[in-house]
């Protein structure tokens, strides 16, 4: 018995380890790039810093680069206050139709983004927003906020209502029972749906190709535009900058929250 469980052991590591190759390598070989003198990525490698300096230079990539992350902090604070309480009332009370409403959460999530950007774009102009940076906040916001929701919820089927009934029987209001009691609890779930929300808005390349104005696009917009013109090093640079500051943040948050579990 113990030679078929060591031998299930050793291809559990090594299936394991191929998934994780399969992952990581291209992030790894990027990163390596960026760092090669070679504008046609020639062997061997040649260390240096240029891209880096060059991308600093580059007024229009750096420019979109702010614009995607202020964006994306906007929606990750609207998606999250909105998600957050979304998920509290669904949790908190029956009402008719609610089922129905939590069906529909999923279908933003399914539908192709190619589909939902088109769409938005015939909506906001049929009610006057046009394109645009409020526009693409909302698209965003739209797509973030069933994220935020079912993060949220999930958190909230390990929490036990009768810890907020005994608040209010010691006569702490609503506001207080919820600052005190249960949002202490879902921390963790609220902060891995602002995290979701923020990813889903910084990466978002379909509804801030449609609904962003000429000379207003984002991060991805200015990406696959300069890729389509010629690739440059310049590209896997402010991506290995964007991977590096992306699992500083999660392992921060990670630091300070069990995700999943208690704080």
């Amino acid at each position: 018995m113990s030679q078929p469980r060591g031998i299930s052991r050793v291809l559990g590591r090594g299936y394991v380890g191929l998934v994780l190759f399969f992952l990581y390598a291209p992030i790894l070989v990027m990163a390596l790039m960026s760092f090669n003198a070679s504008e046609f990525y020639a062997f061997p490698l040649s260390f240096t810093l240029d891209w880096y300096r060059r991308l600093w230079g580059n007024a229009g990539i750096v420019a979109s680069a702010w614009r995607s992350l202020w964006i994306a902090v906007a929606t990750t604070a609207i998606a999250t206050v909105l998600g957050t309480a979304a998920a509290l009332a669904l949790f908190r009370y029956e009402f008719r139709g609610k089922r129905l409403l939590q069906a529909l959460l999923f279908p933003p999530i399914a539908i192709p983004w190619l589909i939902i950007g088109t769409a938005m774009l015939i909506f906001f102009f049929w009610v006057g927003i046009g394109r645009g940076t409020p526009a693409v906040i909302l698209g965003h916001v739209a797509l973030a906020l069933p994220y935020v929701i079912v993060v949220v919820a999930a958190r909230l089927q390990t929490f036990d209502p009768q810890l907020e009934e005994a608040a209010r029987s010691l006569g702490a209001g609503q506001w207080v029972v919820t600052r005190d009691v249960t949002l202490p609890w879902i921390a963790s779930g609220v902060v891995a749906g602002a995290l979701f929300a923020f990813a889903v808005s910084f990466d978002q390349f379909v509804v801030s190709y449609f609904l962003a104005q000429p000379g207003d696009a984002t991060l991805p917009v200015v990406i696959y535009t300069a890729i389509r013109k010629g690739f440059t090093p310049e590209i896997n640079a402010i991506s290995t900058i964007i991977i590096a500051v992306s699992m500083a943040v999660m392992l921060a948050a990670s630091r300070f929250f069990k995700f999943g579990g208690e704080r």
